[in-house]
Parts: C-alpha cells; structure tokens; sequence
C-alpha cells in the first residue's frame, strides 16, 4: 500500500492516503519558534476564568434526570432518609460519556458495583467512627488507582467517596448493609438507563463525535502553523487523534465490525491520522501561516464525519496549488484533504481494500494495566497512596478535632486532591472554599424554608445539572451548586439544624482543603518532576526505534509493525507533555523542571518527525554507517539525560532526505547542555547561599560570646 496511517494493508485499491513513491522532503535551515512555556499560577485567573470548550449541556440533563428518578423511586418504594444513596447512585451517568454505547453499557455496570461496594463498606464501617474515617481513605485510594488504571474518564474516585462516606451515616446497623447496597444499586441502573438512552437512535454518536474532534483539532493545528502556539496545538491535535483511535477500537465489536458503515468509520480515522502526520511535517518546515482555507476545510471535514452530506468540495483546495512545488509538502496536505473529502462524502465504504484492518485488540489486557500502574515509573501508583493516606488523615483528623460530620472533611480533601500536583490543588482548595461559602448560603435559605420533599427532590436535581454543566469549565462555579445539592441530600439521610449545619460544612471544608494541601504538599511531591527525565529517555528510545527502522534499506515495515510504532511512539509522546505538565507544578522542584522546556518541545519534535517518517511506504534509506551513527546520536542523549551531564554528541551524519531530524536532535543537544549548566549554577548558588548563611551563624556565636 502507499503511506499508512495507524492502519492498514496490502490487499487491493482504494482510498489509501498515499502516493507508492517517497515524497521529496526539501533541507532546511529554519526551525519553528519554540512556543511559550505552559504556566500554572494561583491567580484570579486560574480560580475565577473559565476553561476553553463548551458547556455540558447533554451531561446536566442526563445527570439532572437521574437524579430525579432515582430519588423518587427510592422514596416511594423505601422512605427518604436513605433515599439518598439512590441519588448518589445515580452518579454512575457522569461517567463513561464519551465512549461507544457498547462498551460504556460494560464499563458503567462495573462502576455501578463500585458504588454499591462502597456504599457496602461504608455501613459496615459505619459502627465505629475511626474505621469509618479510616474506609473513606481505603475506598478514595483504591477508586483512584482503578479509575486511573483503567482509564475511567472523569469525574474519578470523587463519587466513591462521596456515596462511600454518606453511606456512614444512613440509618441502621449491620443488618441493613444489603438493603443499604441495593438501595445504591437501584440509583446506578437508573443512571445506567439514562446514560445508554442515546443507543438506539444515535448508536454511533460517540465514534463519530471522537474522530469530528480529531478533524476540529487538525483544523486548529493548520491554524497554529507559522504560529508561537504550535507546540501546544500539536500536542492538543496528537490528543484528540490518540482518543479517536480508542473510542474506535472500543466500538469494534464484532457485529460491527464488518459493516460498510465501520469501514467508511475506520478510513476517515486513518485519514486523519495520515493528515495530522502530514501537517506535522509541514508544521516544522514552514514559518510562515497556511491560508485559512486548508483549516476551514478540515472543519467541514468534521462536519462531515456524521453528515456525509456537509462535507466540503475537494475543488475549493485548487486554489491553494498556485505557485507551489509539485513535490511540496504543502501540495501533499492539500491533497491528502482533498483525497479524505472523497472518503467522507460517501455515506458507506465498501469492506475491501487498503487500511481497513485494525491491528490492535478493544482494549489493553485488564490485568496488564493493573500490573503497569503499579510500576516504578507509573505517576498512578504514587497518586493513589496519596489520595488514600491524605483522606483517611483528613477523616481521623476531624475526629481528633471533634467534628461531628468529619466525612465533609474527607470529601473535600478528595476533591481537592484531584487537581493533581501541588499548584493545581492550592488552585481546587481556594476554588472550593469559596464555592463552598457560596453555596452554603444558598442552601442554608432553602433549607430555611423547609421546602416539602418534592420539591427538595427537584431542586437537588437542578443543581446536580448546574454542577456539570459548568464543573468542566471551572471548579470554582461547580463549587458553587454542588455545595446545595450535597447539603440538601445529607440533609434528607441525616436532618440536622440548619444554621449549625451551614456553621460545621464552611469549618468542615476550610479543614479538609488544607489537609488537602499539605496531603499534595507533603506526600511525593516530586513524583512528576521525578519521572520527567526517564520520561524523556523513554521518547527517545522510541523514536531511535522508529528512525533506525526507517532508515535501515534491509528493514520492511509490515502494516501491523508500523501500526504499532506509531502506536507506542505517539503514547510516549502524549505522556512526555502530560508528565511535564504536571512537574511545573510541583513546588519546589518546578525550578529544576522548567529549564527542560526546550529539551521537552526538542524531544516532542524529534518523535513527531519519526512518526512522519514512518508514514512513507519506501523512504529513503541510508548506508549502515550512518544508521550506525545516528543510533549512536540517540544512545548519547539518552545517556547524558540519565546521567544529568551535557551530551558529547559530535558531528551528526547528513540525513539529506531527513533534515530537520538532524535540527531537533542539534537542538535537543544544545537544550540539554543549557539545562545541565543552568542546574550547576543553581547548585553554586545554593552552595554560596548555605556559606553564607553559616558565615553570619559563626560571627553570631562569636558576637554571643563576647
């Protein structure tokens, strides 16, 4: 077949991006400006501004009708007190919304067992209250390593906790636990009702939907071309085509699987796969921007992913021709967005042909995630025990200080602890104190009224649809209607006085956000930073596999090795950016991680360019002295980065048909040695620093003794 995307074989004719001959890939001497550090400030920005995106309206209707409906069946068929947990168990619709309806109905129905099996271990516990401080911590641990584990989408292991600790407080003994969990249980199939609703009159929607958005992100990525923005947009585009590839390998079932409308499904993805790696290319050889009309065509093309009938005119891109090499890598995107438009305008696509198989399987072996996440170099592993030990504290610590409702504590540290490093919590911890003061009143004046249970039900579902509707574009306004609904729902399991219950729950959460801190503050706190250098190791020996194989003219690339190249090399990529990001946020050590950036953007640069490379069906080859040599190039800058020493690279080989390889890897070389000297310099001033500080000591003793 021509190029390959992350699929592909060799049987037939048919939409295959690709030209069979190698594309002429022209020197250059100029490279793209690096784009502006990411910052994580406490600011009024970051607490009070709103995240880009749009507002969940589809997650707040669902979440407000299950909520609704569960709280009345449980009331009707049981009473209101424990009603509660049915509502909580409806909470099950806020996760998996993005996944195909055939896996989401698996995947919620295991969530569903988690919220009764929390709500199991919350009454058993619920006798003695240290244990019970001590289950919430258990359940907030285990609940943030499965959920991380197995890549269960937000809202996390909030809402265990939350059904978890609620459950410590429902009326009865160890004779209704069963009662107690199936109470849950009935609120989880109602949320499960309620989020599988879409499958039969729009069974495809999340495909869809996944593959649109990596099309909307290619568009947006054309635009950053020439741009400061690029390495951020690049990232953002090899996201979103990382997710597409799995919620469409979720959905291969195998009734699916071979119909023309998964076919036509599959070809758009590999185009877009193909069109991102293209753009890649032209990304890092051009300074100037893309006429706009090459992103406006990649968004009809997301348009067109649903509705084959919106999709765009190939025509429109002639234009775009004028004044450019036949050979270009400007005329190559053109035309592989033109050739995708072809694709796309059909509204089947038969089931032959090139590119259709996928060679991977719906998901990785469950216990092959379990046993990854607790690595040495897994981020997952030292979140959980963080998670865990800071929310049994924060539990034990309300008890020490005689708080009645010490679970709010608990609560809070959860959720303040989901922001991740320690920037990001401080950030979650003042967003929830002040939503909290917000809301408290709220529901102090609805309570006040003392409104009849009917209308309770209805109002703690409109805020339940309130909090999800804005909690994705910032916590501090989800703040501000969880805070009612929560206290309406405890309220109902457990009345308590209004004013003394609004006094403990601004007390409660000002306590558990800075047990939260000092939880995030505390606890491996320089678990990213840490990781951050094998991290970088861990891309470039990936991309050394790719190029060597790229390189080699004695190696063939088989449709499933390339796909899986690809496959690891864009997931350590994704990882190298999302572990930085979390690093500039550990305090202090973000002093030490911030100097890497040029090192991160080189490293990200030099994967994505072998991925590129990787997309061609005969490359260029090389002479074994070079492939020699340019293996050598990368074991020397993987080495000088464990070894935190500036790299002796030498003269790099002429990669004549590879050019910017050979400027990322110079660069990288230069970026590393900047941040080796600058780390050497932190350290001589640190050294002064101390010598000092002990010169004054000594003459104050001296002066003491005098």
């Amino acid at each position: 077949m021509g190029d390959v995307g992350d699929q592909g074989d060799s049987r037939g004719s048919g939409d295959d991006p690709t030209p069979s001959e190698p594309i002429w890939n022209p020197p250059t001497r100029v490279r793209s400006k690096i784009a502006e550090r990411p910052r994580q400030r406490v600011d009024l920005s970051a607490i009070f501004g709103l995240a880009s995106g749009g507002w969940a309206w589809t997650t707040a209707i669902q979440a407000t009708i299950a909520m609704a409906v569960s709280f009345t069946i449980a009331l009707v068929l049981i009473g209101p007190q424990v009603a509660t947990l049915a509502a909580l168990g409806s909470m099950t619709v806020l996760y998996e919304k993005k996944t195909p309806y055939s896996y989401r109905a698996v995947a919620l129905a295991v969530v569903g067992l988690g919220f009764v099996a929390s709500v199991a271990i919350g009454s058993l516990a619920s006798s003695t209250l240290w244990l019970a401080a001590i289950a919430i911590g258990a359940v907030a641990g285990i609940a943030t390593w499965l959920c991380q584990a197995l890549r269960a989408e937000k809202p996390g292991a909030i809402f265990f906790v939350v059904v978890c600790a609620i459950s410590t407080i429902a009326p009865g003994g160890l004779a209704d636990v069963p009662a107690h969990a199936g109470i849950a249980a009935i609120g989880a199939a109602v949320g499960w009702v309620v989020s599988m609703a879409g499958a039969p009159v729009r069974s495809r929607h999340p495909e869809n939907r996944a593959v649109a958005e990596a099309f909307r992100q290619l568009a947006e990525l054309l635009r950053a071309i020439g741009t400061p923005r690029l390495d951020h947009v690049q990232h953002e585009a090899s996201l979103a085509v990382a997710e597409a590839w799995r919620i469409v390998l979720l959905a291969q079932t195998r009734g699916f699987r071979d119909t023309p409308a998964a076919a036509r499904l599959r070809a758009l993805l590999r185009w877009v796969s193909d069109i991102h790696l293209t753009a890649t290319d032209v990304s890092l050889s051009r300074t100037e921007p893309l006429p706009e009309a090459a992103a406006d065509f990649a968004d009809g093309l997301a348009d067109a992913v649903g509705k084959p009938e919106l999709c765009p005119d190939p025509a429109t891109l002639d234009g775009l021709h004028k004044g450019l090499r036949p050979r270009s890598l400007e005329v190559r995107l053109y035309n592989r967005l033109s050739r995708a438009a072809q694709a796309a305008r059909r509204p089947e696509h038969e089931d032959e042909g090139k590119g259709l198989e996928l060679y991977d399987t719906r998901s990785p072996a469950l216990m092959n995630s379990l046993r990854s996440s607790l690595s040495r170099h897994s981020l997952i592993r030292p979140t959980a025990l963080r998670m865990g030990i800071t929310v049994a504290a924060a539990g034990l610590i309300g008890l020490a200080l005689g708080f009645e409702r010490f679970y709010w504590i608990s609560i809070t540290a959860t959720a303040v602890l989901q922001g991740g490093n320690v920037v990001l919590t401080v950030n979650r911890s003042t967003q929830r104190a002040l939503g909290t003061l917000i809301g408290v009143a709220i529901a102090t004046g609805l309570l006040a009224i003392d409104l009849p249970l009917f209308a309770v039900i209805a109002t703690a579902a409109m805020f339940q649809g309130l909090t999800q509707l804005v909690v994705g574009r910032n916590y501090f306004y989800g703040s501000v209607f969880l805070t009612p609904m929560a206290l309406l729902l405890a309220h109902t399991a457990a009345p308590y006085p209004v004013a003394m219950l609004a006094g403990t729950r601004i007390t409660d959460t000002i306590v558990g956000s800075v047990v939260g801190m000092l939880g995030a503050l505390l606890l491996w706190r320089r678990a990213s930073a840490s990781r951050l250098p094998q991290t970088i190791i861990d891309v470039l020996d990936r991309s050394r596999a790719v190029v060597v194989a790229v390189l080699d003219p004695e190696v063939t690339i088989g449709p499933e090795r390339r796909y899986r190249l690809r496959r690891d090399l864009r997931a350590a990529l994704l990882s190298l950016r999302g572990v930085y990001d979390s690093a500039i946020g550990d305090v202090p050590r973000a002093k030490t991680t911030r100097p890497l950036w040029p090192v991160v953007v080189a490293t990200q640069r030099t994967g994505y360019l072998a991925l590129a490379a990787l997309a061609l069906e005969r490359p260029p080859g090389a002479s074994l002295i070079t492939l020699q040599r340019v293996d050598l190039a990368f074991t020397e800058l993987m080495a000088a980065m464990r070894e935190r020493r500036s790299p002796r690279l030498g003269a790099l080989p002429r990669l004549t048909d590879y050019p910017r390889i050979n400027m990322e890897l110079r660069a990288l070389s230069s970026a590393m040695r900047t941040a080796v000297a600058q780390d050497h310099r932190s350290a001589e001033l640190e050294a002064e620093r101390r010598a000092q500080r002990e010169q004054r000591r000594a003459r104050e003793e001296i002066d003491a003794d005098l």
